[in-house]
């Protein structure tokens, strides 16, 4: 990566990864005790012998924050790829449904879907990934010189080979981004400046995250403990998975 390059993605992630931390201190500071008990299984709870109250409330909380920072990281890293696409390729976001990139590269235009990690989706969405792709194909080929075209659902990280099925290219990894930037170490490169602030952000993050882990361990206290400070599982249940009136 040339230094101009290396500054430009610098200024982008700087500028746009305040997004990521920002939604992650407006979920953790939106989160409710309710809610988080409501959304986990208490026989599973109570079949791992939690006994310890905080146990509980950490493992509740921990396992929410990492699922909501998967999603909204993953919204981040992929605009970082569209960013990346546009100073590397000359590729441009789509204004086709479904296709975020599209880019030309030894005379193949690159139809571009990015996914974070691939673990993405269910069957229906998988379904509507190949049927935006089928349609985006069957208007770009209304045009004699649209040339060579390849469908492509890129992913942001994980090591899997290249392979053609459901009818266009799965590509990840290395190879993902090696087809956007052109440089085959690039994958290694963009990790530099996530680096940069996230000292800074994660430990204002973690003075919240502890007030709240606090306050929702006092109140569970209040709310689902017996007198001895036993976990009332009964109670909790009740709460979970009681018809409503």
């Amino acid at each position: 990566m040339d230094q101009q390059l290396r500054k430009k993605i610098e200024q982008f992630v700087e500028e746009n990864i305040v997004s990521f931390h920002q939604a992650r201190a407006v979920n953790l500071a939106n989160l409710k005790l309710s809610v988080l008990l409501k959304a986990k299984n208490p026989y599973l709870f109570r079949a791992k012998n939690f006994e310890y109250a905080s146990d509980l409330i950490r493992a509740l909380l921990d396992a929410r924050l990492s699922s909501s920072e998967e999603g909204s990281f993953g919204m981040f890293m992929e605009e970082l790829a569209i960013f990346v696409a546009e100073q590397t390729s000359n590729g441009q976001k789509s204004g086709v449904t479904g296709i975020d990139i599209e880019l030309t590269r030894n005379g193949v235009r690159y139809l571009i879907a990015v996914k974070s990690g691939k673990n993405w989706g269910n069957a229906s969405q998988h379904a509507a990934l190949k049927k935006n792709f089928d349609t985006a194909i069957k208007v770009l080929r209304q045009s004699k010189h649209v040339g060579e075209l390849q469908p492509t659902l890129g992913i942001c990280y994980g090591n899997f080979k290249t392979v053609h099925k459901s009818g266009y290219q799965h590509i990840g990894g290395q190879s993902f981004w090696h087809l956007l930037s052109g440089d085959v170490e690039f994958y290694t490169q963009i990790v530099v400046p996530l680096g940069h602030r996230a000292k800074e952000f994660n430990e204002a993050f973690e003075v919240e995250k502890a007030k709240m882990y606090n306050r929702m361990t006092t109140e569970f206290g209040v709310s689902y403990c017996t007198e001895s400070g036993a976990i009332d599982w009964k109670k909790l249940v009740e709460f979970v998975s009681k018809n409503m009136a």
